[in-house]
């Protein structure tokens, strides 16, 4: 990378970081037990809205992995979901009437909270219906992952989004609260990826599954993306460019081997094909405040209208963490 292009980026980094700076007045604190948090506290950093149905089982499923707090901005929900989150003792809750939107989705918010309380901790960036999977997480806890990440002086770990849904219409079973969705949503497509590079902040960019096979088949590039690097050791110059796909400074999105070799790598587990879906769709619709015109759930919507099944004939029922290495969708890479 040429020494003006460097340049350009760390104006930009400085650029999300004075965003986020002005944009803390839009979060007001209901709850801040930061004061809490020890030095080594694994941390995860989430914004939602509406998701009450789900956070039992989000919570549950990450201080099981040995996460020690939550710092969650809650987006003007009105399902309850706040006062749920305000009686959590592990929970520091924020909420805002502010545009979604306007906040570049949420990621304002969550860099000036991983800013402010995010600096020299491993942290999570997740969504409440992504469950973050790595190698070993059936008999190694995440502090196990993070201390041999510290010791090979890896500051970033990524986990590509893996769609998953059940078989059969997405409606027909309900979803109940602490439930694992996994119960539900086990099928996932094991292939039917396309992989590029971007060249200028030097990510993966990852597209497909059956998002992109059903609601995108004529134009596979308006497809969501998929590549994530949600696991950081944070400092606070970092900052999220676009969701959790990508970072500054760019050394960090460097997750890949250019050599030939294969680094270790995880996912995410996206459920969010649930029952849940269509009454969450309308309201996304209604509200206007996701990207390219709320476009993705525009799609979802007129492809699900007549038949609300993602499942075809190549759909792979979901197992372990060992099955989706042999797929070539995760990686343990060196680390044993």
């Amino acid at each position: 990378m040429g020494a003006w292009q460097s340049y350009r980026l760390r104006l930009q980094r400085k650029r999300w970081l004075i965003r986020a700076f002005r944009k803390r007045r839009d979060l007001r604190a209901v709850a801040n037990r930061t004061d809490r948090i020890t030095a080594s506290d694994l941390l995860v950093f989430c914004t939602a809205r509406n998701e009450g149905v789900r956070l039992p089982w989000f919570l549950k499923y990450y201080r099981d992995m040995g996460v020690g707090h939550f710092l969650i901005v809650d987006n003007d929900s009105t399902d309850g979901s706040r006062a749920y989150l305000a009686q959590q003792q592990d929970v520091s809750l924020w909420t805002t009437g502010a545009s979604y939107r306007r906040s570049r989705f949420g990621m304002d918010w969550m860099n000036w909270l991983l800013r402010c309380y995010g600096h020299g901790h491993w942290t999570l960036t997740v969504d409440p219906d992504e469950l973050f999977l790595y190698p070993f997480c059936d008999t190694r806890p995440l502090r196990a992952l993070t201390d041999w990440l510290d010791a090979s002086s890896i500051k970033s770990f990524p986990a590509m989004l893996l769609d998953m849904y059940p078989k059969g219409r997405i409606d027909a079973q309900p979803y109940a609260p602490g439930q694992n969705p996994l119960e539900i949503a086990s099928w996932f497509d094991a292939g039917n990826y396309r992989i590029s590079r971007n060249p200028r902040f030097g990510n993966l960019w990852i597209q497909g599954g059956p998002r992109a096979r059903l609601f995108f088949p004529d134009s596979p590039d308006r497809a969501p993306a998929l590549n994530k690097i949600p696991l950081v050791k944070w400092h606070r110059s970092y900052a999220y460019v676009s969701s959790t796909h990508m970072l500054l400074p760019r050394g960090l999105n460097l997750v890949y081997d250019e050599w030939g070799g294969e680094k270790a790598s995880g996912l995410l587990l996206h459920t969010k094909f649930l029952d849940t879906f269509g009454a969450k769709a309308e309201e996304e619709l209604t509200r206007h405040q996701h990207y390219a015109g709320s476009s993705e759930y525009l799609a979802y919507a007129a492809g699900l209208q007549d038949n609300p099944d993602l499942w075809c004939r190549w759909s792979e029922k979901y197992i372990n963490w060992r099955q989706l290495e042999i797929l070539g969708l995760m990686s343990k890479g060196n680390w044993a």
